[in-house]
């Protein structure tokens, strides 16, 4: 089982720029071109929030219309830029979009693996918050096939990076979280967005790993007090393979055309 993971294209409405900088619309383009040459195809799309930038209707417009080009069965969850509401309006018509209240999905019926999406936002806020319902939906949730392999999808990661302007936003009471993961050894991974760079640390007995950004990377600035900023870095998805008797292996996959192939390995 083969599953393509991006996060946080930031879209616009057509014709805008990211920050008034940098063209994300064209840069998710590529990224589905990217999704569209592989070989095998993946079998389920998985988006981990910040669809848009600015909540409003013209981004959600663009953003159904470059999602309409994704075949595979897609999974998307809200990050801190998204509107809930407006959200939800864009992929009311996905049957992993709740019709109210906060955005989980439970996915088991995509392949070998399941996938458990937990969306973790405060509406009007930048962080994200292990509340009660959060921490009882994702229990109940893994309590149904404790012993089937797993994928926790999520926003904000629940941890501090070391990169000082973007670790205020991180999912709060993430403690919470980890002791519900602890008792359930067969979730694969935690998979993450948010802080727009790939990062991979063990988290509550698993391994949970952070998406790159479609469009820009977060400066890997880690001493303290470092002026926040970002850079235009080559662009990455995450492919997590899932084959029986291995276990999942995720490779990170850059997006572009680059040199080869050439006649050796």
């Amino acid at each position: 089982m083969l599953i393509a993971h991006l996060s946080d294209p930031h879209l616009r409405p057509r014709g805008v720029l990211y920050q008034g900088l940098v063209d994300s619309n064209a840069m998710f383009e590529a990224a589905l071109r990217q999704l569209e040459a592989m070989v095998p195809a993946p079998d389920l799309v998985l988006l981990t929030g910040d669809l848009v930038d600015e909540g409003g209707a013209a981004d959600y417009a663009m953003a159904a219309e470059l999602l309409g080009r994704i075949r595979q069965k897609l999974v998307v969850i809200p990050g801190n830029h998204d509107e809930r509401e407006a959200f939800r309006a864009c992929l009311g018509r996905n049957p992993f979009v709740a019709p109210s209240g906060p955005l989980h999905a439970a996915v088991g019926d995509a392949g070998a693996v399941r996938v458990l999406a937990l969306d973790v936002t405060v509406p009007g806020r930048h962080h994200g918050e292990m509340d009660d319902a959060a921490c009882l939906w994702l229990e109940a949730r893994l309590a149904e096939e404790p012993e089937r392999p797993t994928l926790i999808m999520m926003h904000q990661p629940p941890f501090e990076s070391g990169i000082g302007c973007i670790d205020a936003y991180c999912c709060r009471q993430g403690q919470r979280l980890a002791a519900i993961v602890s008792r359930y050894p067969a979730v694969e991974r935690i998979l993450c967005g948010h802080i727009h760079r790939f990062m991979q640390l063990r988290f509550g007995g698993t391994l949970l790993v952070t998406a790159p950004s479609t469009t820009t990377a977060i400066a890997l600035r880690l001493g303290a007090g470092a002026v926040p900023a970002s850079f235009v870095e080559p662009p990455a998805l995450l492919l997590h393979h899932w084959r029986e008797g291995t276990g999942l292996v995720t490779h990170w996959v850059p997006i572009g055309s680059f040199p080869g192939p050439m006649p050796f390995f």
